[in-house]
């Protein structure tokens, strides 16, 4: 019994200890830019802004070949934070920022068709082929991936409900 606890626990050491080395001589070597870039996007993964999640959108915008409006779920405080990061002055008159919007299925319209569910980065919709959905309000990012693809036109999107949890005491109005 105690050679069994001795030869594990010598594996396990060796074996982490190669792990260890391993970690460090291999590593990937990233351009800190792009991930302070990443830390500032929401990391919805949604693709809205047409790249490959928000690694790609913020690898984009680090060499300049995407401008840090291209967000949209992030809207304009998300664009600003990143204009200042990389030192850019930046125009956000005309976008638009209508504040977080998460997606809702009208059951009344809604025929089970699944192409909602099967257009969600995030798994936030339930239901079940010629059932009606529901929308798990924790899980959606408020992406609208799923608006275009329903064909009865059920999903909408609509502004987060203020609950306890989520209400914020507005500021007091300058005199």
């Amino acid at each position: 019994m105690l050679a069994a606890i001795l030869s594990l626990t010598v594996l396990g050491a060796i074996l982490g200890l190669v792990l260890g080395i391993a970690g460090r001589l291999l590593a990937v070597a990233t351009n800190p830019i792009v991930d302070e870039l990443e830390a500032l996007l929401p990391g919805t993964n949604c693709g809205q802004c047409g790249f490959p999640g928000c690694s790609g959108a913020a690898a984009a915008i680090a060499d300049g070949s995407a401008a840090p409006t291209c967000c949209p779920p992030g809207g304009k405080a998300v664009a600003a934070a990143l204009a200042e990061k990389l030192g850019l002055s930046l125009d956000l008159s005309g976008m638009a920022d209508d504040g977080p919007k998460l997606a809702v299925i009208a059951e009344d319209l809604c025929i089970g068709c699944c192409r909602c569910i099967k257009s969600c980065p995030t798994d936030a919709i339930l239901g079940a082929p010629k059932q009606i959905h529901n929308v798990l309000k924790e899980a959606c990012t408020g992406c609208a991936a799923c608006v275009d693809h329903c064909p009865t036109e059920a999903v909408l999107m609509q502004p987060v409900p203020v609950t306890l949890q989520h209400w914020v005491m507005p500021k007091p109005m300058a005199a």
